[in-house]
Protein backbone atom coordinates (compact mmCIF):
# COMPACT_ATOMS: atom_id res chain seq x y z
CA UNK A 1 0.00 0.00 0.00
CA UNK A 2 1.42 3.36 -1.04
CA UNK A 3 1.83 5.87 1.80
CA UNK A 4 1.04 9.55 1.23
CA UNK A 5 0.88 12.70 3.31
CA UNK A 6 -1.51 15.63 3.33
CA UNK A 7 -1.08 18.88 5.28
CA UNK A 8 -3.44 21.78 5.89
CA UNK A 9 -2.16 25.07 7.29
CA UNK A 10 -4.68 26.67 9.64
CA UNK A 11 -4.81 30.17 11.14
CA UNK A 12 -7.69 31.80 13.00
CA UNK A 13 -10.80 30.95 10.97
CA UNK A 14 -8.94 30.17 7.72
CA UNK A 15 -7.39 27.14 6.03
CA UNK A 16 -4.81 27.15 3.27
CA UNK A 17 -5.75 25.12 0.22
CA UNK A 18 -3.65 24.80 -2.91
CA UNK A 19 -4.78 24.35 -6.51
CA UNK A 20 -2.96 21.43 -8.09
CA UNK A 21 -1.50 22.64 -11.38
CA UNK A 22 -0.21 19.36 -12.84
CA UNK A 23 -0.23 15.60 -12.41
CA UNK A 24 -2.57 13.55 -10.24
CA UNK A 25 -5.33 15.79 -8.87
CA UNK A 26 -4.76 18.60 -11.38
CA UNK A 27 -7.50 21.24 -11.22
CA UNK A 28 -8.56 20.43 -7.64
CA UNK A 29 -8.11 22.34 -4.39
CA UNK A 30 -6.41 20.28 -1.69
CA UNK A 31 -3.90 20.43 1.10
CA UNK A 32 -0.23 20.00 0.23
CA UNK A 33 1.51 16.65 0.33
CA UNK A 34 2.52 13.63 -1.62
CA UNK A 35 4.34 10.32 -1.63
CA UNK A 36 6.51 9.04 1.18
CA UNK A 37 9.87 8.19 -0.37
CA UNK A 38 12.00 5.15 0.50
CA UNK A 39 13.93 5.62 3.79
CA UNK A 40 11.70 8.58 4.74
CA UNK A 41 9.21 8.80 7.61
CA UNK A 42 5.68 10.04 7.01
CA UNK A 43 6.49 13.23 8.97
CA UNK A 44 9.67 13.85 6.97
CA UNK A 45 7.70 13.44 3.74
CA UNK A 46 5.02 15.87 4.94
CA UNK A 47 7.62 18.55 5.76
CA UNK A 48 9.52 17.99 2.49
CA UNK A 49 6.39 18.07 0.34
CA UNK A 50 5.19 21.29 2.00
CA UNK A 51 8.54 22.95 1.34
CA UNK A 52 8.55 21.76 -2.29
CA UNK A 53 4.94 22.68 -3.05
CA UNK A 54 4.44 26.05 -1.30
CA UNK A 55 7.88 27.01 0.15
CA UNK A 56 6.73 26.69 3.76
CA UNK A 57 8.28 24.63 6.58
CA UNK A 58 5.75 23.38 9.15
CA UNK A 59 7.09 23.76 12.70
CA UNK A 60 4.15 22.67 14.85
CA UNK A 61 1.74 20.08 13.47
CA UNK A 62 -0.61 17.37 14.65
CA UNK A 63 -1.58 14.08 13.07
CA UNK A 64 -5.31 14.45 12.46
CA UNK A 65 -6.44 11.57 10.25
CA UNK A 66 -5.49 8.32 8.64
CA UNK A 67 -7.50 7.62 5.53
CA UNK A 68 -7.33 4.50 3.39
CA UNK A 69 -8.34 4.91 -0.24
CA UNK A 70 -9.13 2.17 -2.72
CA UNK A 71 -9.52 3.74 -6.13
CA UNK A 72 -9.39 3.07 -9.84
CA UNK A 73 -7.24 5.19 -12.14
CA UNK A 74 -6.03 4.42 -15.64
CA UNK A 75 -7.65 1.00 -15.45
CA UNK A 76 -5.70 0.05 -12.31
CA UNK A 77 -6.96 -0.49 -8.79
CA UNK A 78 -4.74 1.13 -6.17
CA UNK A 79 -4.65 1.41 -2.38
CA UNK A 80 -3.30 4.47 -0.60
CA UNK A 81 -2.84 5.26 3.08
CA UNK A 82 -2.95 9.04 3.59
CA UNK A 83 -1.80 10.55 6.88
CA UNK A 84 -3.34 13.99 7.35
CA UNK A 85 -1.74 16.75 9.43
CA UNK A 86 -2.85 20.19 10.58
CA UNK A 87 -0.19 22.85 11.17
CA UNK A 88 -0.76 26.07 13.10
CA UNK A 89 2.85 27.25 13.12
CA UNK A 90 5.21 27.37 10.16
CA UNK A 91 8.18 29.20 8.72
CA UNK A 92 7.79 31.18 5.49
CA UNK A 93 4.89 32.57 3.51
CA UNK A 94 2.97 30.28 1.15
CA UNK A 95 4.09 30.87 -2.44
CA UNK A 96 2.98 29.57 -5.80
CA UNK A 97 5.26 26.96 -7.37
CA UNK A 98 5.19 24.97 -10.61
CA UNK A 99 2.99 22.41 -8.87
CA UNK A 100 0.63 24.31 -6.55
CA UNK A 101 -1.08 27.68 -6.22
CA UNK A 102 -2.01 28.36 -2.55
CA UNK A 103 -4.96 30.42 -1.32
CA UNK A 104 -6.53 31.09 2.09
CA UNK A 105 -10.20 30.19 2.55
CA UNK A 106 -12.60 31.02 5.38
CA UNK A 107 -13.67 27.80 7.15
CA UNK A 108 -17.28 28.37 6.11
CA UNK A 109 -16.30 28.98 2.46
CA UNK A 110 -14.30 25.85 1.57
CA UNK A 111 -14.83 25.00 -2.15
CA UNK A 112 -15.80 21.34 -1.66
CA UNK A 113 -17.27 21.18 -5.17
CA UNK A 114 -13.74 21.77 -6.56
CA UNK A 115 -12.04 19.23 -4.28
CA UNK A 116 -11.88 15.44 -4.08
CA UNK A 117 -15.39 14.09 -3.35
CA UNK A 118 -14.36 12.51 -0.04
CA UNK A 119 -13.14 15.80 1.48
CA UNK A 120 -16.66 16.93 2.43
CA UNK A 121 -17.00 13.85 4.65
CA UNK A 122 -13.93 14.37 6.82
CA UNK A 123 -12.15 17.73 6.35
CA UNK A 124 -14.55 19.78 8.47
CA UNK A 125 -14.10 17.37 11.40
CA UNK A 126 -10.32 17.54 11.11
CA UNK A 127 -10.34 21.34 10.96
CA UNK A 128 -12.44 21.33 14.17
CA UNK A 129 -9.67 19.35 15.89
CA UNK A 130 -11.20 15.88 15.74
CA UNK A 131 -9.14 12.78 14.95
CA UNK A 132 -10.42 10.61 12.09
CA UNK A 133 -9.90 7.11 10.76
CA UNK A 134 -11.65 6.59 7.44
CA UNK A 135 -11.95 4.37 4.39
CA UNK A 136 -13.11 5.45 0.92
CA UNK A 137 -13.56 3.36 -2.22
CA UNK A 138 -13.84 5.37 -5.45
CA UNK A 139 -14.65 4.22 -8.96
CA UNK A 140 -12.91 5.37 -12.17
CA UNK A 141 -15.06 8.52 -12.25
CA UNK A 142 -13.97 9.43 -8.69
CA UNK A 143 -17.45 8.60 -7.38
CA UNK A 144 -17.52 7.28 -3.82
CA UNK A 145 -18.92 3.76 -3.91
CA UNK A 146 -18.22 2.87 -0.26
CA UNK A 147 -17.02 4.73 2.80
CA UNK A 148 -16.60 4.39 6.53
CA UNK A 149 -15.56 7.13 8.95
CA UNK A 150 -14.82 6.98 12.66
CA UNK A 151 -13.94 9.76 15.09
CA UNK A 152 -11.28 8.40 17.45
CA UNK A 153 -9.49 9.56 20.60
CA UNK A 154 -5.97 9.16 19.20
CA UNK A 155 -4.11 7.98 16.12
Amino acid sequence: MKKLTLLFLKKDNEVLLAMKKRGFGKGRWNGVGGKVEENETVEEAMVRECQEEINVKPLIYNKSAIIIFNEWHDGKNRDFEVTVYISTNWEGDPEETEEMSPKWFEMNDIPYDLMWPDDKYWLGNVLEGKKIKAYFALDEMDKIIKHDLEIVDHL
